[in-house]
């Protein structure tokens, strides 16, 4: 089993590459995971282009049993944050290469991406309400795959 990565170890790493030093560098780490709780805090939900969404979710109350005695326990409700990957980010893992789908930065894809959100909210707008998760999922004909080759 691979041991795994460390918020020291991600210091270290973007030190390095940044010619930062580690005190320093943790100090932006640290700063964006406070970023990240305070956000999640205030408003429930973060979206981070070409990463992933964190989303705070009520669970119900629930009956559950204790596996050593087989007693029924009350398990109070409760907010849990859930964390949905997002799609370069899944094909990365999933053995692609991750890139920013053609464009020279992440400030050009993520501009791209603003400027054709109206087209992707009045596409997925026939999906139910009901169903908030499709609508978040749903298939973004406009943008190619990271697997797809870059444009000419």
């Amino acid at each position: 089993m691979r041991r795994a990565v460390t918020k020291k170890d991600i210091v270290k790493d973007i030190s390095e590459k940044f010619g930062r030093t580690q005190v320093e560098t943790k100090a932006v780490v640290q700063g964006m995971f406070d970023a990240i709780v305070e956000g999640l805090i205030a408003d429930g939900r973060i979206e981070l282009r070409n990463f992933g969404v964190f989303e705070v979710k009520e669970r119900a109350a629930r009956k559950a049993r204790n596996p050593r005695t087989g007693e029924q326990v009350a398990v109070s409700p409760r907010r849990v944050v859930v964390f949905r990957p997002g799609r370069l980010m899944e094909a990365s893992i999933d053995g692609g290469a991750l890139s920013s789908n053609g464009a020279e930065s992440d400030d050009e894809f993520d501009e791209d991406q603003d400027e054709e959100a109206g087209d992707a909210d009045a596409a997925s707008a026939s999906i139910p309400a009901s169903r908030p998760e499709a609508k978040a999922a749903a298939p973004r004909p406009d943008r190619p795959l990271p697997s797809d080759p870059p444009p000419p």
